[in-house]
C-alpha cells in the first residue's frame, strides 16, 4: 500500500507541474492573441476546439461520451466553477482592474480550496499546510507589491468578479474530489465544452470580435491555447486532483503566476528583475515544503 500511495503522490505532483507550466505560459499566449481578438471570445473559441479535440480522444480510447442523467447537475456545476467562473470572471475582472490587481485577487484561491476542503472533506489544515500557504502568498505579495490595490467605487465590481472567480474554482476543486461516473477524458471534454461554449456566445454580443482580424501568429497561439492549456492541462489539473489533497493541489498553483512572469519575460520581453526572483524562490519554497509533507491516505485512483 505504502508503495502504491508513494507513487500515486509523486505522479500527483508530475501531472501538476505540467498543469502549472502550461496555465503560465498561457497568459504571454493569451496577451499576444489579444492584439487580435477580444478575452472572453479568444478563450471560449479555443475551450471549444479543446473540447473537440478531448471528446475525439475519448472516443479513440474507447470512452463513452454519454453523460448518466444524474450526473447532469453536477456536470454542469462543475463546468460552471472550473472553467466558466475560472476563466470569464478572471478576465472581466480585468476590465475595472490592473492585471496585477485582478492576478493577487484571483489567486487567493489556495486559502478558498484550504478552508473549503476542512468542512467538506475533512482535510483539516495542518501547521506546515499553513506556513507553505504563508510562503506562497508572501511570494505573490512581493511580486506584485509594485502596485497596491486602491479599493475605490470604480472597481468593487472588478474585485468580486476576481473573488468570484477565485472562490468558485476553489469550491469547483474540492468538490472534484467526488468523481462523477463519466469518463475521464470525456469529462474534462464535457466540462471545457460546456464552460467555454458561453464564452463565444458573450463574446459575440458584447466584444464585437473582428472574425478576419487574427493572423498567423494569431492562428498559432490559438491552436496552443486549445491543445495545451485548455486540453493537456485540464487533463492533468483532474488527474493531479484525484492524486492529491485539494489543498495541496492548490497551493502548488501558486507556481502558475510566478512562472508566468518567466514566460513574459522570455517571450514578450517584460520585465525579470530582483523582484521577479525573490517572489520566485518564496513561492517555490513554500510548494517545496509542501512536498515535505508528512505522507498520508491518498484518495483512491480511479
Amino acid at each position: 500500500m505504502m508503495p502504491d500511495s508513494f507513487s500515486a503522490r509523486w505522479t500527483g505532483f508530475l501531472f501538476l507541474a505540467v498543469t502549472s507550466i502550461g496555465w503560465a505560459v498561457n497568459y504571454a499566449a493569451i496577451k499576444i492573441l489579444l492584439r487580435e481578438w477580444p478575452p472572453l471570445f479568444s478563450r471560449g473559441v479555443a475551450g471549444v476546439a479543446a473540447a473537440i479535440i478531448l471528446a475525439g480522444v475519448a472516443v479513440a480510447l474507447g470512452e463513452s461520451l454519454r453523460i448518466p442523467r444524474r450526473a447532469i447537475v453536477p456536470l454542469l456545476f462543475a463546468a460552471f466553477t472550473n472553467v466558466f467562473a475560472w476563466m470569464s470572471f478572471s478576465t472581466m475582472a480585468l476590465n475595472y482592474l490592473a492585471v496585477s490587481e485582478a492576478i493577487l485577487l484571483v489567486y487567493t484561491m489556495p486559502i478558498w480550496a484550504t478552508l473549503f476542503s476542512w468542512p467538506i472533506l475533512g482535510e483539516r489544515p495542518h501547521l506546515r499546510d499553513i506556513a507553505a500557504l504563508l510562503l506562497g502568498l508572501s511570494g505573490l505579495i512581493v511580486l506584485l507589491s509594485a502596485h497596491g490595490i486602491a479599493l475605490g467605487p470604480d472597481k468593487l465590481i472588478g474585485v468580486a468578479l476576481a473573488l468570484a472567480s477565485a472562490v468558485l474554482f476553489a469550491l469547483g476543486g474540492v468538490m472534484m474530489k467526488s468523481p462523477l461516473p463519466v469518463a475521464p477524458t470525456a469529462l474534462v471534454a464535457w466540462q471545457v465544452g460546456l464552460g467555454c461554449s458561453p464564452m463565444v456566445l458573450l463574446g459575440l454580443l458584447f466584444e464585437h470580435p473582428h472574425l478576419g482580424a487574427i493572423t498567423a501568429n494569431g492562428w498559432t497561439v490559438l491552436i496552443y491555447m486549445a491543445v495545451g492549456p485548455m486540453g493537456i492541462c485540464y487533463l492533468t489539473w483532474f488527474a493531479a486532483l484525484r492524486r492529491l489533497p485539494a489543498a495541496t493541489a492548490a497551493i502548488g498553483t501558486l507556481a502558475v503566476p510566478i512562472i508566468s512572469v518567466i514566460a513574459a519575460a522570455i517571450l514578450l520581453g517584460e520585465p525579470l528583475g530582483i523582484r521577479e526572483a525573490l517572489a520566485m524562490a518564496l513561492t517555490l519554497a513554500g510548494v517545496a515544503l509542501e512536498l515535505q509533507k508528512p505522507k498520508s491516505p491518498m484518495p483512491e485512483v480511479e
